[in-house]
């Protein structure tokens, strides 16, 4: 992913799959603890829904919304990391 982005402004974007399809919005964003460097972001898939946890690195920033390469169900389907998990 391009590296000149600030994180704060990934955060209450759009993001979608590999095929267009929307997942949900980025919740928050983790950084690498050594560089800095955005890793993960947690998307909220939904209203009363959990957060999916989705690397950044293969990802892509494409007209303000987030391009994750996975399909929505592989994202959807993905173990809770909630608290006490």
């Amino acid at each position: 992913m391009q590296t000149d982005i600030d994180p704060r402004n990934l955060i209450g974007r759009k993001a979608f799959d590999r095929n267009g399809t929307k997942i949900g919005t980025i919740d928050e964003v983790y950084l690498d603890d050594a560089t800095g460097v955005p890793e993960w972001a947690a998307i909220r898939t939904g209203l009363f829904s959990r957060d999916a946890f989705v690397p950044l690195e293969p990802s892509e920033l494409v007209e303000g919304t987030l391009r994750v390469p996975f399909d929505r169900a592989l994202i959807k389907d993905a173990p809770d990391f909630g608290v006490g998990r």
